[in-house]
């Protein structure tokens, strides 16, 4: 009988990111989820990328949505960090 062996640390354990990513590697499940469900990379390139194994992608795919509420929050602190990034800029974008 094979035994399966999940490689997603979660947020809360994580001491590197704080918040999931796969085991071994600094890659996060939001990392995983844009790429592949908002960029429109598949999945084998976004293993070929990282070099992962391509059951670590899918891996991260279902914790992201097997997660909601977890998710929502890493994306709520991306959204403030982004926002903190614009506010401490000097830059102002081009104007199309």
């Amino acid at each position: 009988m094979a035994t399966q062996e999940y490689r997603i640390v979660s947020g809360e354990e994580s001491e590197i990111h704080k918040e999931p990513h796969i085991e071994g590697s600094r890659v996060t499940v939001r990392d995983v989820y844009v790429r592949v469900e908002h960029r429109g990379l598949s999945p084998d390139r976004v293993a070929e990328r990282y070099n992962l194994d391509i059951a670590d992608v899918y891996e991260a795919l279902a914790y992201y949505h097997n997660n909601p509420e977890e998710m929502q929050q890493v994306e709520k602190r991306h959204e403030r960090a982004g926002e903190e990034a614009k506010r401490r800029s000097s830059l102002t974008p081009p104007e199309n």
